[in-house]
């Protein structure tokens, strides 16, 4: 039976769960998901744990926030004085923006906190610090 190895293209239908048993994301109800195994294009835990599996095989595995998305970093918050951002751009909580970085690249960030005065940031993922679960199906191998 071929198992999964580095270099290949697999596709595996995935549900991920938090450990108060909420799911985060699902492929359930689409295609499954495709990657190639040892090239950096999913969670580093997620990765290694489809490595040497079978097409058909299904499991179960937890990964540990440093395998998946890391710490979460408090100073990856910053407050910026609201007057900084443009009157049409939304500062509900829990709104996604796209930031600038000085080097030109973008950088997502979620708004944390709004008042009349300032506005916090976090560029932390939103599933930084937190231990993943995943149950897995290897639906192919490339």
């Amino acid at each position: 039976m071929t198992q999964a190895k580095s270099g290949d293209t697999v596709h595996f239908h995935y549900t991920g769960t938090l450990n108060d048993g909420s799911v985060f994301d699902s492929s359930n109800g689409r295609e499954p998901l495709s990657f190639t195994v040892g090239a950096g294009q999913i969670i580093p835990g997620l990765d290694s744990a489809i490595e040497g599996m079978a097409v058909g095989e299904q499991k179960t595995v937890t990964i540990p926030s440093d395998e998946a998305y890391g710490p979460y970093q408090p100073e990856a918050r910053q407050a910026v004085p609201r007057e900084q951002i443009p009157d049409h751009i939304p500062l509900e909580p829990g709104t996604m923006l796209q930031m600038q970085a000085p080097d030109g690249r973008a950088v997502p960030v979620t708004v944390a906190e709004a008042d009349e005065s300032t506005v916090t940031l976090d560029a932390n993922h939103p599933l930084a610090g937190k231990d993943l679960t995943f149950a897995v199906e290897l639906v192919s191998i490339d």
